[in-house]
């Protein structure tokens, strides 16, 4: 990989690749020299499933970069700063800044725990970093002392490693059913196999500050059975130390996402304790976890003991040798619900948009298996539940979810939920020669004109199975003041002389869900016949 010299790798033609730094679960990371800017930095050499085909080691690779391109979209000084991410021979990397100074972790282990002050201190660092990237329907999915850094002479939080960090809907099993994150700071419902929000998060701070205040996990067992028992059952005591701060992380730590306390709460009664000194008090009652920007809800499950059993045997099965693939089955949920009824609205001219004017009842929980398309023109692989594979007049084949009906509107598809909340959109066209960046910039030129409020656009260039594309994301205003703010994500490529353009728009509150829909319908897009 990369250009070597003598024992030094060069990748992406200007990172070299000085020393190793760190190694978890999702890759290495290395300290390095970026030869064309003169300064160090980080790089995290991601990992690929290795025991998965070729082709579906070239999907997990595109989404990887595709996620790490969303995160590189945050800018907040308390998440890291994302430099580049590149692949060099397949294998795909992120460049960060590189941070002077040790973790979290490693500062509990020298030291030992933090006092009060700093752990609210702390906390208020990684809340904000959490409301900007819940914002952008970015969950963190592994909030850990090891992944906060603490930068020397500053005492700056950096939150880091969202090597595993995905849009709003993931699961705790991954597509082979393996375990996402690090068991005793995930949240219950995680636990379940469930479809967690951003409130998964905030469980995994209320732990992390408990780690800090008493120098291990409130929920550290010998075994990892042990470990999903006590996120799920046993009774939660925080550390003495913690008392000054209880009431944050009790309201974090209930197991409830509908009564877990939301971000501006927590922000609220820490920045009160770290004022006055005294211990806040929530209101009482405690206002419910309801869908409020910047937070992105969990709904209650039901049925969420049997499915916590189940998914913990299948986990430690698989810790033991047995096949732990079974858990993604296990994990579904038992009520497959498509998205509720909302208010209708018009589109733009380029990239199509509507809004809710009501509640919507939870989407389904989707365990997505990445497979190569057959010869057939149409996904292969098992349809996820709560899915449905459709074969287009306008020649594709695709993924959509269950009830999402299908318009037109000239030359464009669409694939809309009850009420039009979520809105899929489909265009096949000719390739006029300039390719799909060309055709990206130049809407997203013309993005003022055709969305209101159109702001934060940006096109990067990418690839989509091996294929030149550019992905367009955009935040816009909707037509009307019923609609509120949306968040648009646009994926165009070519493929043998055509361009395909694939989109999705929702409300911002929703835009995680509706990445997760984007990621399906882009993954299982298969062109069937030029029309």
């Amino acid at each position: 990989m990369g250009t070597e010299g003598g024992n030094v790798r060069v990748i992406g033609g200007r990172y070299r690749l000085e020393a190793r730094i760190g190694r978890g679960g999702m890759g290495v990371v290395w300290r390095a020299d970026d030869t064309l800017l003169g300064r160090q930095v980080a790089v995290k050499e991601l990992g690929v499933d290795e025991t998965l085909s070729h082709d579906e080691q070239r999907q997990q690779r595109e989404r990887m970069l595709r996620e790490a391109r969303a995160v590189a979209q945050l800018r907040h000084p308390n998440i890291i700063v994302v430099h580049d991410v590149i692949r060099d021979e397949q294998h795909p990397y992120i460049v960060m800044e590189l941070i002077s100074g040790g973790s979290l972790a490693d500062r509990i282990a020298r030291d030992g725990p933090v006092d009060a002050v700093e752990a609210a201190r702390i906390g208020l660092s990684l809340l904000d970093a959490l409301r900007v990237a819940h914002a952008a329907g970015v969950l963190h999915r592994d909030l850990k002392p090891a992944n906060v850094l603490l930068e020397a002479g500053t005492g700056r939080v950096v939150l880091t490693d969202f090597g595993i960090a995905q849009v709003e809907g993931a699961t705790t099993l991954t597509e082979t059913g393996g375990f996402v994150g690090s068991p005793e700071y995930t949240a219950p419902e995680r636990m379940a196999g469930e479809r967690a929000g951003a409130g998964a998060d905030l469980w995994s701070l209320g732990a992390l500050l408990c780690t800090a205040l008493a120098g291990e996990s409130p929920f550290r067992r010998d075994s990892l059975g042990g470990i999903l028992h006590a996120v799920v059952y046993d009774e939660i005591r925080p550390p003495a130390a913690a008392e000054p701060i209880a009431p944050v992380i009790l309201g974090l730590l209930e197991r409830e996402p509908a009564r877990r306390l939301r971000l501006d709460q927590a922000e609220r009664l820490l920045r009160a304790y770290v004022a006055t000194g005294a211990t806040p008090q929530p209101a009482v009652p405690q206002a419910p976890y309801t869908p409020t920007r910047p937070d992105v809800p969990t709904v209650p499950r039901k049925g969420r003991s049997t499915r916590v059993l189940l998914v913990t045997a299948a986990l430690v099965a698989g810790v033991a040798g047995a096949g732990i693939a079974t858990a993604a089955l296990l994990a579904q949920r038992d009520d497959n619900s498509p998205p509720g009824p909302a208010s209708s609205a018009s589109e733009s001219s380029r990239a199509p948009s509507a809004s809710p004017s009501g509640s919507a009842s939870p989407a389904p929980t989707v365990t997505v298996t990445r497979t190569a398309p057959t010869p057939s023109g149409t996904p292969s692989g098992t349809t996820p539940a709560g899915y449905r594979t459709v074969t287009d007049a306008k020649g594709f084949s695709l993924r959509v979810p269950d009830g999402f009906t299908r318009s037109l509107d000239g030359p464009r598809v669409f694939y809309m939920s009850p009420g039009n909340t979520f809105r899929l959109g489909i265009k096949v066209a000719a390739d006029a020669g300039d390719g799909p960046g060309a055709a990206q910039r130049q809407a997203a030129e013309d993005g003022p004109k055709n969305n209101p409020g159109y702001r934060d656009g940006s096109v990067v260039d990418t690839l989509h199975k091996g294929h030149t594309a550019a992905l367009w994301e955009f935040t816009w205003n909707g037509f009307s003041k019923d609609e509120g703010a949306r968040r648009t994500v646009d994926l165009c490529w070519e493929q043998d002389g055509r361009l395909y353009d694939v989109w999705v728009s929702a409300p911002v509150g929703r835009a995680g869900e509706a990445r997760g829909y984007f990621d399906t319908a882009v993954d299982s897009f298969v062109p069937s016949a030029h029309k």
